[in-house]
């Protein structure tokens, strides 16, 4: 797979992408009951979909549409979607309930709550996964245990504790050892592990949380109406929610399909390492790489997704942090009219990409970007490090 390299950005065109895949796990008919449970949660409202009109007419394309999650339930990021629809799963086959019938005020039942409030769910996160299931054991009244990989900021792990009922705590390990020493720990204490990321023999509970992250899909589909997105530009960390949203997009609008984009920091990009390595199998990044992008410093791809990401998608890009620090700064000083959205370093890199692909003719083209593009992100995370976030709109200068 030949690699092409643009200063702060490397690019992989994918030789492997294939026209048909099997995708009856994240289809439209998939999302329905995830999205038919979140519904149900009081706190649920269908975040916007912001259309940057002003940087769209600016860079000749037909659309630039933003997902903005930055509000999801409260907690400054969409992973909340994953975790409770994981947990909501997880309880009901454990109280023998119907899962296509129950729905959150079947968890109201005082019987039911006091059967929770004795499970313990356990989960290692860079940050906003951890915070989803905090806020989702409180939601069914049940408690969790959050284990974080070092160099996580002190500011991420209060907001965990902050969301619902977990403890956090920071390690002295990379992500991959991370979970590693919290599935051990589960197994030891008879904590039910409820992680983002699958392998061999654990794979149910985060096709799950995937399926929990197609409310965000469905919601888009009936946001963009006959709008439909020609490119979809999704960042990974192990690729579960890139994954699940580029197979449901691809089934949704499988007349047309849109070209997916991934985009990943440039010290952890073990999706782009995989692809890179053309021999159909997932690699990881070792070590303890270092990126603002925190959500997204992550080490292995995620096995359920991984044959998605490998078979459909049509680039894969690593960025410096530079990238990232733009899409931060550009979303938030907005052009004429156009809405300002809060994006975080994990939130703001597919922007940060995409305003280095717009001015360049021939990154355009070899995106195959033309005025009738309609251009689809999602916007992750909001600011979830304060600290970093001002010193981003202080400090980039465009």
């Amino acid at each position: 797979m030949k690699e092409l390299a643009f200063g702060d950005l490397c690019v992989l065109q994918n030789p492997r992408k294939v026209s048909i895949h099997d995708n009856n796990n994240f289809s439209d008919a998939m999302a329905l009951n995830a999205h038919r449970f979140h519904r149900s949660i009081p706190d649920y409202r269908e975040t916007r979909l912001v259309s940057l009109e002003a940087a769209a007419k600016k860079n000749n394309v037909a659309a630039i549409l933003v997902k903005d999650e930055s509000e999801r339930f409260g907690l400054n990021a969409f992973k909340g979607l994953g975790g409770s629809y994981a947990m909501f799963r997880i309880l009901c086959r454990l109280f023998k309930l119907d899962s296509n019938h129950a729905d959150y005020s079947t968890f109201q039942q005082s019987e039911i709550r006091q059967r929770c409030a004795n499970i313990v769910f356990a989960t290692a996160t860079d940050g906003n996964h951890g915070k989803g299931v905090s806020w989702a054991s409180k939601l069914f009244g049940c408690q969790a245990k959050v284990f974080m990989p070092s160099g996580t900021l002190e500011v991420r792990r209060a907001a965990i504790e902050a969301a619902g009922n977990a403890t956090a705590e920071i390690t002295g390990f990379n992500y991959d050892k991370t979970v590693n020493y919290t599935a051990e720990l589960a197994v030891k204490n008879g904590w039910i592990l409820i992680q983002d990321t699958a392998w061999d023999g654990y794979e149910e509970i985060p096709k799950w949380i995937i399926e929990g992250y197609l409310t965000l899909g469905r919601e888009i589909a009936e946001q963009v109406g006959h709008m439909e997105p020609t490119h979809i530009f999704l960042q990974a960390g192990v690729g579960s929610m890139a994954g699940g949203i580029a197979a449901y997009m691809l089934d949704r609008y499988s007349r047309k399909k849109p070209s997916i984009i991934i985009a990943e920091p440039e010290e952890a990009a073990c999706i782009y390492m995989s692809a890179k390595a053309g021999d159909g199998k997932a690699h990881s990044v070792t070590g303890h790489p270092k990126t603002i992008m925190a959500g997204l410093n992550c080490g292995t791809p995620c096995k359920t997704v991984w044959p998605i990401l490998r078979d459909q998608s049509d680039f894969y890009c690593h960025c410096k942090d530079t990238i990232t620090e733009q899409g931060m700064y550009t979303y938030g000083h907005p052009l004429f009219n156009d809405l300002k959205v809060i994006s975080g370093e994990s939130g703001a890199v597919t922007y940060g990409l995409l305003q280095r692909i717009l001015p360049d003719s021939d990154l355009r083209q070899l995106f195959h970007i033309t005025p009738s593009s309609v251009i689809l992100l999602i916007n992750t995370e909001g600011n979830t490090d304060p600290e970093g976030y001002r010193r981003v709109m202080d400090t980039f200068s465009v």
